[in-house]
């Protein structure tokens, strides 16, 4: 491969002069003229990159192989980002009547897209046990904000102003007190125990306290931790006890589909993170989409647009203005509709019967990767997780390997690396999640070389700690990268080349 043209920037292969296109003569000559403004006019003409077009290709094919997705290699990282993305997906998505549809147009015209979003706000209630959905969040923390304002705009309802507090674990994703922030509630926080769980007598203390004040408390099941929060019964009694309300952070889905319910365990609002659970590409940081979902008597507090069918059930229809109670709307229309395709087709594909198996898969492929590498890990937390677990660094920390060097020496191997540092309940914190649809053959890869890696650790420690050696970009300087990005392409001076 000519390491010109794959290690260099495309502003590096240009030359003035070079041209890979052609364009059309004006055929509007002699017609009319519309020139720019002055204001809009640039001063000086863009410094873009001049190439022909082989140089573009290749150099654009030559960089794309460092893309790592699913569909060339093992992810551990799991249903937080990247699932199991299954073509059929795409094509639907991708088909001319759906992709080529505005929101705006008649509504008769549009039935077919109507009744998907439909169809998906009853699948969804039936898989969590609730009673309705809307699908308009465009993304899981913009789902706990709107789950959230369903909490406030119900209390309020009800006169009751001095509930402004939300109970929020210490091993909750970051998004949660934030979503509550932003929402204009004050967090409590409440302690884990030595086991990863709720601190049951912590969070009597802090009801006994607040109770009054207290909004609702927010739970993610299972936890950050992977563990299964077995106090849910009796929290969830004491939270409505106290007249607050329970609210499900559904991004750790996976592992409860066939096993249980939220609405089930006493969970009043939820949100789900529809491009996890339900098979979108979410590498990268998009797209998104969170639904929320509230048990009956909260129908009425969901944002509108809504997408309702008529008495005489021959119509969709979309209303915006027949809900007094509604919190508003929460963005434009109706959320990520591509996700929401991407979502009725896999639910669809996979079958009710099928689904069952969803959560156990995740569960046992989990397990078997934490058993088989916690003689080489430090596995904090012993007992069954569910969909993940977290490690704390290798085992003989004497070697001064850390988690990120592990990470790092991973990549040699052609694995992505798992979550790093997170939770912050542990220092050396190694999170790893791998799906239910991963084989056997591929878990075992995986562990064989996680194995290695801990052999390397005692033997040649160096060897890791200066990994990855194998990537087109070698070990990097991440605090430098964080604090000095170089996010744009400065053209050198010819004497600073020189």
């Amino acid at each position: 491969m000519n390491n010109k043209l794959y290690g260099n920037l495309i502003f590096e292969l240009s030359h003035e002069g070079r041209r890979g296109y052609s364009l059309p003569k004006n055929r509007l000559d002699g017609y009319s003229v519309h020139d720019l403004p002055v204001c809009l006019q640039r001063q000086e003409e863009a410094k873009l990159p001049e190439c022909d077009e082989m140089t573009v290709v290749r150099h654009y094919t030559n960089h794309s192989a460092n893309n790592f997705g699913v569909n060339n290699g093992f992810y551990p990282l799991g249903s937080c980002t990247m699932k199991y993305n299954p073509v059929i997906n795409e094509e639907i998505a991708a088909m001319k009547d759906f992709a080529e549809l505005h929101p705006l147009q008649p509504i008769e015209t549009c039935q077919g897209a109507l009744e998907v979003y439909y169809c998906v706000q009853q699948l969804l209630a039936e898989l969590a046990g609730l009673s309705e959905f809307t699908l308009n969040p465009c993304a899981g923390a913009h789902g706990e904000l709107t789950g959230l304002m369903v909490i406030r705009a119900y209390h309020q309802s009800r006169g009751d102003q001095k509930r402004t507090k939300v109970i929020v674990p210490d091993s909750a994703h970051g998004t949660n007190p934030a979503s509550a922030a932003v929402c204009g509630l004050d967090i409590l926080e409440v302690k884990s125990t030595k086991e990863g769980l709720v601190d049951l007598p912590d969070l009597i203390a802090l009801i006994e306290q607040y109770g009054e004040e207290i909004a609702g408390m927010m739970m993610t099941n299972p936890n950050t931790l992977g563990l299964f929060e077995k106090d849910i019964p009796e929290i969830a009694k004491r939270i409505h006890d106290c007249g607050g309300l329970m609210y499900y952070d559904g991004a750790n889905l996976n592992p409860m589909l066939g096993a249980c319910r939220p609405g089930d365990m006493g969970f009043d609002v939820m949100h789900i993170n529809l491009h996890k659970t339900f098979s979108t590409p979410h590498g990268g940081g998009g797209p998104g989409s969170g639904p929320v979902g509230v048990r009956q008597g909260l129908e009425p507090f969901l944002p509108t647009p809504r997408v309702v069918l008529d008495e005489d059930h021959n119509m969709l229809s979309v209303e915006r203005d027949d809900f007094e109670q509604s919190l508003g709307s929460v963005g434009s229309f109706f959320g990520n509709f591509g996700v929401v395709l991407r979502a009725f087709t896999y639910i669809l594909s996979i079958g009710k019967e099928h689904m069952k198996m969803v959560g156990p898969l995740a569960t046992l492929n989990a397990n078997y990767i934490k058993e088989s590498l916690k003689d080489d890990y430090e596995l904090p937390i012993t007992g069954l997780c569910k969909h993940e677990f977290v490690f704390d660094g290798l085992k003989d920390k004497s070697t001064g390997v850390t988690t990120m060097d592990v990470a790092k020496r991973l990549l040699d191997y052609g694995y992505h690396a798992p979550t790093i540092y997170f939770p912050l309940l542990f220092h050396e914190s190694l999170m790893i999640e791998p799906t239910e649809n991963e084989s056997k053959e591929t878990i075992d890869g995986f562990i064989e070389v996680m194995h290695k890696i801990a052999k390397e650790a005692k033997e040649n420690p160096e060897l890791v700690k200066g990994a990855p050696h194998h990537t087109p970009i070698g070990r990097v300087d991440d605090v430098l990268a964080a604090k000095h990005p170089v996010v744009t392409f400065r053209q050198l001076q010819k004497e600073e080349q020189a």
